[in-house]
C-alpha cells in the first residue's frame, strides 16, 4: 500500500510513535496521520517467463562439433559455438553441448 500526502503529494512513510500507535508521516511537510488499524497486504506477483538468451534448442541446430571432454559423462565429442558476450576487447566465449548426454558448459 502506498499513500500520499494530501498537502504536498509526496509518499508517506511510517513514523514510530509510542508502543501502541504509529503514524503515517510526510518527510517534506509536517503532515502526520495516526495508523488506527493493523495494515497487512500481501500480493504474490507472477514470475516472468525467462527468455533463453542463447536462442533455445534452435541455436544448436547448425553448429559444428569438436573434440572436447564432457564434464558429466566424459564423452569425447561436443557441439560448440562462439559468442561475444563481453566487451569487444575481450575474447569470445565458447559454449559446448555434449553430443552424448546434452550437458552444456562454457569456456572463456
Amino acid at each position: 500500500m502506498l499513500l500520499f500526502c494530501p498537502n504536498c503529494a509526496n509518499a508517506l512513510t511510517i513514523k514510530k510513535g509510542n508502543e501502541f500507535e504509529n503514524r503515517w508521516a510526510c518527510q517534506t511537510c509536517p503532515y502526520e496521520y495516526p495508523i488506527k488499524r493493523q495494515l497487512l497486504e500481501r500480493k504474490r506477483l507472477p514470475r516472468k517467463k525467462v527468455d533463453d538468451v542463447m536462442g533455445g534448442e534452435d541455436s544448436w541446430k547448425n553448429v559444428d562439433s569438436t573434440e572436447a571432454v564432457c564434464p558429466k559423462c566424459e564423452h569425447g565429442r561436443a557441439y560448440f559455438m562462439q559468442i561475444q558476450i563481453r566487451s569487444a576487447d575481450e575474447p569470445m566465449t565458447t559454449f559446448y553441448k555434449c553430443c552424448s548426454c546434452g550437458e552444456q558448459w562454457r569456456e572463456n
